[in-house]
């Protein structure tokens, strides 16, 4: 009988933990096809990912309120299987900052590790059960191009995420962008992804009027936000390219098909890379802090309102010819994966001190490329 590996991922509930989840599934299938693999979710993500995927076969959705530090996980486990071959886990419930910082998430990975019987480990690494590093794949959302009109390029445009407000580029940059794009590819179409409706889900931290203005800044369009997430997704796999800010959702694109574009910059650097050409525009962190992760922000400027200096309109102004240059790149098919993995290494090994050690990303594979 083939062998059952639970991937045990409950984390926050921003969509990019599920492609992270997602990820470990397949390198431990591709490590053995005949595995058969599950993985537990935080119920308030984008569980139904795991159903455009064909190396998962169950997706146990866990009620999680990562502060609850009182939390009490007896009914949801009586719910699951307890006993495994192995089970896999995620190693920032058990990272002693990240325990203090979400205990409702610590209390999850305790008693789960209770619960479940069969040999454990850490998601990502070749024990308890072989792993295959780095392996490619691909959601099978089928793109949805006859919903575009004209012919020219595609450009998916996603202006801001789930943080706060502050983190993402201001309206007046964001016509800025959208400007320069529209001179460069003069019959494009772009495509404005987002979620302004409140639920226990992430959405976006503009506001409806803001994302107007970024509309109201596109020759033609068309507008997917607020539609559901796999009808979003599907719209962007038939995109060409999209430029967001650092976004979970730009790791559903790349798991898509789709090459991302990244403004970079405020705490979290890309991390996810999987065959598909992509760039990031890393700003001068000598003028403009970024890439702090956990430790303290930056302080805030004022430009047209709070912002963080790596999104701030004089940034976007200093880039914007390299976010241009880069657009036209990846909408021409230039890069090529392996080209562009190097060469965002390349870029952010100054970021990190000239440590190749210190280049975050799943798998290691950013390291490996300067190798």
């Amino acid at each position: 009988m083939a062998s059952s590996l639970l991937v045990n991922f409950v984390y926050c509930h921003p969509v990019g933990h599920v492609i992270e989840a997602l990820h470990y599934a397949n390198g431990y299938r591709a490590a053995d096809p005949s595995r058969r693999v599950s993985v537990t979710l935080n119920e308030n993500t984008a569980t139904e990912l795991a159903d455009h995927v064909s190396f998962v076969e169950r997706v146990y959705s866990v009620p999680m309120d990562a502060l609850d530090n009182a939390a009490d996980h007896s009914r949801t486990l009586s719910a699951l299987p307890s006993t495994w071959d192995a089970v896999v886990s995620d190693f920032r419930g058990y990272e002693p900052s990240q325990r203090s910082l979400f205990p409702g998430i610590a209390s999850w990975f305790d008693a789960s590790s209770a619960h479940f019987v069969g040999q454990q480990g850490f998601a990502g690494f070749p024990t308890p059960v072989p792993y295959s590093p780095g392996e490619h794949w691909r959601l099978s959302i089928p793109p949805t191009g006859n919903r575009f009109p004209g012919t020219g390029p595609r450009i998916a445009v996603l202006p801001g995420g789930s943080a706060p407000r502050p983190f993402y580029p201001s309206t007046r940059s964001w016509e800025l962008i959208v400007d320069a794009l529209a001179e460069q590819f003069p019959t494009a179409t772009f495509c404005l992804v987002g979620k302004l409706r409140a639920d226990t889900r992430t959405s976006t931290t503009f506001t409806a009027e803001e994302l107007d203005r970024v509309r109201a800044a596109m020759p033609r369009h068309l507008d997917v936000v607020d539609e559901p997430l796999v009808d979003q997704v599907a719209a962007v796999a038939a995109c060409d390219v999209l430029v967001s800010p650092h976004s979970g959702f730009g790791m559903v694109a790349l798991a898509a098909g789709t090459p991302w574009l990244t403004i970079g910059g405020n705490r979290w650097p890309e991390y996810f890379f999987n065959g598909v050409p992509f760039y990031t525009v890393v700003p001068d962190v000598s003028r403009f802090p970024a890439y702090t992760m956990l430790s303290a922000e930056p302080p805030m400027i004022d430009d047209d309102g709070e912002r963080s200096p790596s999104m701030s309109r004089t940034r976007i102004e200093a880039d914007l010819d390299e976010l241009v240059e880069a657009a036209a790149t990846l909408v021409s098919g230039e890069l090529d994966y392996d080209t562009a993995l190097h060469a965002h290494a390349t870029r952010m090994l100054p970021v990190v001190g000239g440590d190749p050690a210190r280049l975050r990303s799943i798998d290691n594979v950013l390291a490996t490329s300067l190798a």
